[in-house]
């Protein structure tokens, strides 16, 4: 319709940092296990995954990251401590990147969660 934007493809967005605690360590450990959860995490939260990759640290720890069409998402884990780091990122209105992590948070079981929003773009 005249004078409505589009979903995508306009210069704003929702960048999500997080950091999660009191996860299960071997969870946080597991390359296959941390792609599927955050794929999953943000597909329910409307983004639409292009693909998934992951690196697994020595001697422990991995970071995987999603690309999405909206933009982004990642997880930096640091299982002898049961910790997170996750960011994500997405432009338009169609996912909800808030959404992603508090999904991603309770499919992990994270005991405590710290989220922060910046608008980004033209918002």
């Amino acid at each position: 319709m005249p004078g409505e934007e589009p979903l995508v493809g306009r210069f704003a967005g929702r960048h999500v940092l997080a950091e999660f605690e009191g996860v299960e360590p071997s969870l946080l450990d597991d390359a296959e296990l941390l792609k599927k959860t955050l794929a999953d995490a943000v597909t329910e939260a409307g983004a639409t995954v292009c693909e998934v990759v992951s690196h697994s640290f020595a001697p422990q720890g991995v970071t995987a990251l999603a690309l999405l069409a909206e933009s982004h998402a990642s997880v930096h884990t640091y299982p002898e401590i049961g910790s997170v780091f996750v960011d994500v990122f997405t432009c338009g209105d169609r996912a909800d990147p808030e959404r992603a992590v508090t999904l991603l948070a309770k499919m992990l079981g994270a005991g405590t969660v710290r989220m922060s929003t910046v608008e980004r773009g033209e918002n």
